[in-house]
């Protein structure tokens, strides 16, 4: 095998005290600078991290925070079919959301040296210094997504995340929240391998991206939680780090050779398909670089 289990071990542990500290540095400054902006600091809004930093499943000399500044007092609604906001009871919401992203992007400005942020087609770029890392900020209001059923209360049921628009004009949803609460659990179902084989795949795309194996490019590390989420919790759990490695790549590859035997994956969150149309990669994209993995390890 030409990737040692002793690299594997070092790949699955993630990023160092000194990292975390940073990236803990950059949530904090997000946080200081919409809560001192004046009509920002006014409203209802959430500042949370997601994505690799929340899930821990960040690993060394990568890391980076997501944040979303949600507000939540306005919301994207996705209602059932033949059903409108007057179903529910819903008024219009109060802000735009391009007003609303325009409000970030001052309180950013205003709070962070001249220069160091730049706005993106869908987050905000806050250039790391010396004692934070690059924090990518997204501006979001609620999304929900109503099932038509009533809650206990009497109120109307539906499913909380978020949803923004690019600069381009797409609108991008996605759920935190189950995704981190999905992944946790998995976490503790495979005795805590389910977060460190994502690590290690992880570093595996970079190695091979240093390389420059073909197949690595434009993998997303998205994309990599979602292939081995979808891996089952046996596949995890054996004493060598690498008999994880191999089981979860046979898994994946086998399962995505033909659309038929992936079509019902889910990401992380079970929410979104992992491989419909409006996603930017598709199966056979996930396949290859699987088969080249399994190649790039060495196993037989």
């Amino acid at each position: 095998m030409t990737i040692s289990e002793e690299t594997f071990r070092s790949w699955a542990k993630g990023p160092g005290t000194t990292e975390q500290d940073k990236c803990d540095n950059a949530e904090r400054a997000i946080r200081k600078a919409i809560d001192a902006h004046e009509k920002l600091s006014a409203m209802d809004i959430t500042v949370f991290p997601q994505g690799s930093y929340r899930n821990r499943t960040s690993v060394r000399q990568d890391s980076d925070v997501d944040i979303c500044v949600r507000l939540n007092t306005t919301f994207f609604p996705d209602y059932p079919k033949g059903k409108t906001r007057e179903d529910f009871g819903n008024l219009p919401g109060s802000i735009s959301f391009s007003e609303y992203k325009n409000l970030v992007q001052e309180a950013l400005e205003n709070h962070f040296p001249a220069g160091s942020v730049k706005r993106g087609n869908k987050a905000f770029d806050v250039h790391a210094n010396t004692y934070r890392v690059d924090a990518d900020v997204v501006a979001a209001l609620e999304h929900r997504r109503y099932t038509g059923r009533i809650n206990p209360n009497g109120s109307h049921h539906y499913l909380s995340g978020i949803g923004f628009d690019t600069d381009a004009g797409k609108r991008i949803i996605n759920w935190p929240e189950q995704h981190y609460d999905n992944g946790l659990e998995k976490h503790e179902a495979t005795g805590q391998r389910f977060r460190k084989m994502i690590r290690i795949f992880k570093r595996l795309r970079n190695d091979m991206q240093e390389k420059r194996v073909k197949a690595a490019e434009n993998i997303a590390s998205c994309l990599i939680e979602h292939l081995v989420w979808n891996t089952p919790n046996d596949n995890f759990g054996s004493e060598q780090y690498s008999d994880d490695v191999r089981a979860v790549l046979a898994h994946t590859f086998n399962s995505t050779m033909k659309d038929e035997d992936c079509k019902e994956w889910g990401e992380v969150s079970e929410l979104i398909y992992l491989f419909h149309s409006e996603q930017p990669w598709t199966r056979q994209q996930a396949h290859d670089f699987l088969s080249a993995a399994w190649d790039y390890v060495g196993f037989k």
